[in-house]
């Protein structure tokens, strides 16, 4: 047999191996569920957590002594394009819009590279889960969350179909003056028609969508299926939820009444202003997916920490906050600092405990899964990162991670690129007399 094929093959058997039973034992156990458990264990069977708690005295296939480090449930991203967007001043490696404002049958899980050397780099921080969304257009497609270890896309994918994407329309107006006999752009009151024709547009699609699924319904043979209104079913049923992209105080409120009269499932995401609709939301139970803890301020008469406090204040009037960098152009490179900003948010008053799940539980809420990822419970994914401090610390170090009971390698472009210049030859001093 040709020597490099088995090389190839061992290697392969390797990284696929994983232990049947693993104890992971006497570190601190965050669960984002309950309370923090301190000296305690966690054993995990066949890529499933099978107890959690002090004294575990059961014996499993391998061993890892924690010797107090820390270990929390696997970081989620709630909106991102990690996998669709590589370099963004190379059009080759941007794959996160289709052409036409209403999509409803793009899913984006499809095109997500696997071989994306961002999915390392977000994974060295504790990032096991993305969901990864399409963008553009005023209905984009459908998400779909990934885990960030697998060979192939079919690997990756944990749910192809999470949520129907819907772009609101803003409701900001350019206010800016014209000089007189200049031509400038459109007037104030072109602005609000052509908003308000975009808020028509979409009413009536749904709408359409709606009638589409009882004509279905009603039908009983020779009825024409058409694929873009196929997409649509699964909302327009109530079985997939609808998260809304919204960032300006009005167009949120907009938002979440229309949702809230369509009787939809809606997540906000973006809501840059969406602390100043806290009340609205947490009365119909409306989720927002946090893009803007280091946002500047919008308004001159906004104090310097209004987005740093932000999550606060809807997390203490009841709406579930999960923290996110969003879908620009860094969007999927930074992935690996959204932990700053639920540290940021917790020094502005969000408790601790808020903060971790903003990162982990709060997060599968929002996109269903919360069964079987999010926290630590018996019963779950053994999902998770071992770390040497707390994952809000910059300071702190994720030195394990294991995804469905699998040890996931935390190398990365970073770290391959910091051992390479470690090790380059020291200059050599200039000999005596200058030459």
């Amino acid at each position: 047999m040709n020597p490099l094929i088995l090389s190839v093959g061992l290697v392969a058997s390797l990284l696929t191996a994983q232990a049947a039973s693993l104890l992971l034992k006497e570190g601190w156990i965050f669960t984002a569920s309950g309370p923090i458990q301190t000296n305690a264990s966690i054993l995990i069977r066949d890529g499933r957590i099978e107890k959690i708690g002090t004294g575990l005295t059961d014996t499993a296939d391998a061993v890892v002594e924690l010797k107090g480090q820390r270990v929390f449930p696997g970081l989620i991203a709630p909106t991102t394009v990690l996998g669709l967007l590589e370099i963004d001043a190379l059009r080759a490696t941007r794959d996160t819009t289709e052409v036409g404002d209403y999509s409803a049958d793009v899913s984006a899980w499809i095109a997500v590279n696997p071989d994306s050397e961002l999915i390392p780099v977000a994974r060295a921080n504790g990032y096991t889960h993305a969901h990864v969304i399409p963008a553009g257009g005023t209905v984009s497609g459908f998400s779909g969350l990934i885990q960030l270890d697998g060979w192939t896309i079919e690997d990756l994918a944990v749910e192809k179909q999470v949520a129907l994407h819907l772009h609101w329309p803003g409701f900001g107006l350019d206010t800016t003056p014209r000089p007189p006999g200049k031509e400038g752009g459109p007037s104030l009151e072109d602005q609000v028609r052509d908003r308000d024709r975009k808020l028509r547009e979409i009413d009536s699609f749904f709408t359409e969508a709606a009638a589409y699924a009882e004509a279905k319904k009603a039908a009983r043979d020779g009825f024409r299926i058409v694929p873009a209104w196929e997409a649509m079913l699964p909302v327009v049923r109530k079985e997939r939820p609808l998260w809304i992209h919204a960032n300006e105080t009005r167009a949120i409120r907009s938002a979440a009444e229309w949702s809230v009269r369509r009787g939809f499932k809606a997540v906000i995401a973006g809501g840059r202003d969406a602390w100043r609709e806290a009340g609205y939301l947490a009365e119909h139970r409306i989720p927002v997916a946090y893009e803007h803890v280091f946002t500047q301020p919008i308004r001159d008469t906004d104090p310097y920490d209004v987005h740093y406090s932000a999550p606060a204040v809807l997390s203490k009037a009841g709406v579930l906050v999960a923290f996110s960098e969003g879908t620009d152009q860094f969007g999927a490179s930074n992935i690996r600092n959204i932990p700053y900003s639920a540290a940021q948010a917790r020094a502005f008053g969000l408790p601790y405990d808020e903060a971790v799940r903003g990162l982990t539980l709060n997060a599968a809420r929002m996109l269903g899964v919360a069964d079987r990822v999010g926290s630590l419970e018996p019963g779950k994914d053994a999902t998770l990162v071992v770390t040497d401090g707390d994952i809000l610390d910059l300071k702190s170090q994720v030195r394990r991670m294991w995804i469905r009971g699998r040890e996931v390698n935390l190398s990365s472009r970073h770290t391959r690129l910091y051992e390479k210049y470690r090790k380059r030859p020291s200059p050599q001093p200039a000999p005596p007399g200058g030459r």
